[in-house]
């Protein structure tokens, strides 16, 4: 087994990947901490799998810059997707991440979350009664995919019926961050940045005419900025408007997704769950460390510097395994096993530092709510046919999981 772990771990290459991993990725992962937690890929870039190391690398913002001008140039060419993932939030470095993390932080604060509860209940609960009506669903479709689209609907204020391409545009433009980009996924995820940037520029041009509530109204507030006069130009503020969408969306959806089908595939913590409701919130928490939403992160060295025993030159492009740190042994007991209970979980599913996830309280309040009320009205749910993986190695997730309600 040792020598099988480590012929894996010597062939790794994350430009080549085999359906067999896409399906379970974790025992190459372990392959990787245990033999080369610090692994240069045939390309040049460095692959971390373990949870010091990337708690490392999140924490030191100043030797390893979240900027990807440098690597999405040669990979995104002069294009739509070129701009908007060197604009958004999450790919830039302070001063430029600073402003735009505070403005959205500002309407993210707890009291503005809390107001949300109401209004996500009710989503749930109409979403479940579709489902009892029909006496079985598509997991994702039906319910997982639904609810963030509707609460980042809500907070950007976009009207209910010109909701329906968000998802389509959000899976196009988060597709092209995978390792390999085909052309095909290319020519959609630029279609997809140009269709969103052309809603968003009448959408902001009527909200300006019109203002909402800069405390409920994430749209509103970051056309405003600040009292000191702190604004995000006309390119920042589409930009992380798109952004804003695509990470609300596919993570939360992974989440709901991926628990419901971990709980399915773990009859007893499904079972405890049931029987103690108080435990959801611990249970989100191990779920995102279980299987994490986001499998993967990046960042660039812009020093010489020692990381995991290892010498990295200036410009070495990384790449964070949140999948593997989040089962790494030195830091949580049994990390195969799923437990409900688990605790302490500092799971690095949401990063750490300066990047940790702006919506994750959000996301954490989606996820308790939807798995919560869709256990206790279901609690018989079973799937009903194999579940299809979304084949992506950043986004780890469904398309498609038939479930029927018993």
């Amino acid at each position: 087994m040792t020598g099988n772990a480590r012929d894996l771990a010597a062939r790794f290459d994350l430009e080549k990947l085999t359906p067999e991993f896409y399906d379970d990725p974790y025992p190459t992962y372990r392959a990787l901490r245990e033999n080369e937690p610090v692994k240069r890929l045939p390309n040049g870039t460095v692959f971390l799998t373990r949870y010091d190391d990337l708690v490392t690398t999140y924490k030191n913002t100043k030797s390893f810059s979240s900027d990807k001008k440098k690597e999405f140039a040669p990979k995104y060419g002069d294009t739509l997707l070129y701009e908007h993932h060197t604009t958004s939030l999450v790919f830039n470095d302070p001063p430029a991440h600073t402003r735009a993390r505070r403005l959205i932080m500002g309407a993210l604060s707890p009291r503005a979350i809390a107001g949300m509860e109401p209004d996500l209940i009710k989503l749930i609960d109409s979403l479940l009664d579709g489902i009892a009506a029909k006496g079985a669903c598509e997991l994702i479709d039906d319910f997982a995919a639904s609810i963030p689209i509707e609460v980042i609907g809500n907070l950007l204020d976009v009207p209910h019926d010109e909701r329906t391409p968000l998802r389509d545009w959000s899976l196009a433009i988060l597709g092209a961050l995978e390792p390999v980009v085909s052309t095909k996924a290319a020519t959609r995820g630029n279609k997809a940045v140009k269709d969103f940037l052309a809603y968003l520029q009448t959408l902001v041009e009527r909200r300006r005419e019109r203002p909402g509530n800069p405390e409920r109204d994430v749209l509103t507030r970051l056309i405003q900025g600040e009292e000191n006069g702190e604004r995000l130009t006309e390119k920042e503020l589409l930009h992380n408007c798109i952004f804003l969408l695509n990470a609300g969306h596919e993570t939360t959806t992974n989440l709901i997704g991926n628990g419901l089908v971990t709980l399915q595939k773990n009859p007893e913590q499904k079972q405890r769950l049931i029987d103690n409701p108080d435990l959801i919130k611990t249970a989100v928490e191990e779920m995102l460390r279980y299987e994490s939403s986001n499998q993967l992160g990046n960042r660039m060295t812009t020093e010489r510097i020692e990381l995991g025993g290892v010498m990295l030159d200036a410009g070495t492009s990384i790449t964070l395994c949140i999948g593997a740190a989040n089962r790494d042994p030195a830091q949580f007991p049994d990390p195969e096993t799923f437990d409900i209970a688990r605790t302490p979980n500092r799971h690095l599913a949401f990063a750490t530092g300066a990047h940790q996830c702006a919506g994750m309280a959000l996301a954490r309040l989606e996820g308790a709510i939807a798995i919560s009320r869709f256990l206790a009205r279901f609690p018989n749910y079973a799937l009903s046919g194999r579940p299809v993986r979304g084949g992506r190695v950043r986004f780890r997730g469904f398309l498609s999981v038939p479930c029927i309600i018993g």
